[in-house]
């Protein structure tokens, strides 16, 4: 029988958890799959513990923690990021190891203070300064803004391992397996684009600067907060958050949002999809807001270069629904999109000048004509619908 192991790399331990009941991340983010909240414990002649976990899952996490290193005391605490799901545990591992100094930078300490309120046994690191454990050497590279303003990465240089935080992570519980190399890791690349696209998505820039700074780096390993321990697949998943915060779309189909009260807004998406198809594009991704989830539809605004929007007028405002899609897209400052919009009224017409003006404040180019249908489709609007598909199609 092969004997279960928690070791990523030299001394370094897997002792995350998996989190398989919680339905809403962050309370907004559907978790079909669950999350894992990723720790490690560096067993070295001092111990280190990099990162916690939820408090809610502390128990079975202590036991992982005891299983690796029995009664020894840990020594250090390094967080990387102050977010509850990772730093939950601080109190309580405290209670258990009241010895232990915590690592972090000024900022961790100020979240520190304010969330836990906890003021002693403390080191302050700065970008670039190190700590020797005996066998394994860290370095901390401050990553400020990916995506809170205290995030740092520990690099181990001795086993060349990035403990990354929440950066290269993705949603979805690991299925027994740990590591890239034990699994099939073929359903996390879909929830690592819609973990980006809804956490991280706002921070292109820093991401950015944080690949930069950190691209001197040999990297053998990438223990990240969330998800797989990547070893085989570290160029992919680097290359995922390069392209993703770059706002580089890596589908050349055409993305179709649309809300729709009655069915008119509806038919009109209807029409310009078949048309679409009916022109030559096989890859069509249509999402109704009413029914798509907020995250699916932020994964594929990061994955589509060719985006049309559709409205109805609802109270002389655009569709509540549509309304939040925008924002949400706004706030994330996705770049380099290619736009149409099209939009249905029953007496005065809104959506449409609503959509323009947010193609217009996001620098998105525009495609043909846009399409504005008072009441229900006419041959005239279905003439229009198609020839908005043409334009889109002929891009």
């Amino acid at each position: 029988m092969k004997v279960t192991t928690t070791l990523v790399k030299g001394r370094v331990h897997y002792v995350g958890v998996n989190d398989t009941t919680k339905h809403l991340f962050e309370n907004l983010w559907v978790l079909p799959y669950g999350v894992s909240y990723n720790s490690y414990l560096i067993a070295d002649d001092k111990v280190a513990l990099v990162d916690t976990v939820d408090a809610r899952m502390f128990s079975e996490y202590l036991t992982k923690i005891r299983q690796v290193i029995g009664e020894r005391p840990i020594d250090y605490l390094i967080i990387n990021h102050m977010e509850p799901d990772h730093s939950g545990a601080i109190k309580l591992i405290r209670q258990y190891y009241p010895q232990i100094t915590i690592v972090g930078n000024k900022q961790t300490f100020g979240m520190i203070e304010g969330f836990y309120g906890i003021y002693d046994n403390r080191l302050v690191v700065k970008d670039g300064e190190t700590l020797d454990l005996g066998h394994h050497k860290l370095t901390f590279h401050l990553t400020p803004m990916v995506h809170w303003p205290e995030t740092m990465m520990t690099y181990d240089a001795t086993e060349q391992i990035l403990f990354s935080g929440d950066a290269f992570g993705c949603f979805g519980a690991l299925a027994g397996a740990y590591m890239d190399t034990n699994m099939d890791t073929t359903p996390y690349w879909d929830e690592m684009i819609r973990y980006y696209a809804c956490i991280v998505g706002k921070y292109g820039e820093p991401v950015q600067r944080a690949l930069k700074k950190l691209s001197g780096l040999s990297l053998q390993v990438i223990a990240s907060t969330h998800g797989p321990v990547w070893t085989e697949e570290i160029t992919r998943v680097v290359g995922v958050y390069d392209r993703l915060s770059r706002y580089e779309p890596d589908r050349d189909g055409v993305l179709i949002i649309y809300g729709s009260m009655y069915g008119n807004t509806e038919r009109m998406a209807e029409v310009i999809a078949a048309q679409l198809s009916a022109d030559g594009i096989k890859d069509i991704c249509v999402h109704p807001v009413s029914t798509s989830d907020i995250s699916d539809i932020l994964k594929d605004v990061f994955r589509y270069k060719y985006i049309l929007l559709g409205s109805p007028t609802y109270n002389g405002e655009i569709f509540p629904a549509v309304e939040s899609v925008m924002h949400k897209i706004a706030a994330r400052q996705v770049k380099n999109r290619t736009f149409g919009f099209f939009g249905s009224y029953s007496w005065a017409g809104a959506a449409v000048k609503k959509m323009k003006a947010f193609a217009e404040a996001n620098n998105w180019q525009l495609i043909g004509d846009p399409v504005e249908m008072k009441h229900a489709m006419t041959p005239e609007i279905e003439e229009q619908c198609k020839r908005l598909a043409d334009a889109t199609a002929q891009r």
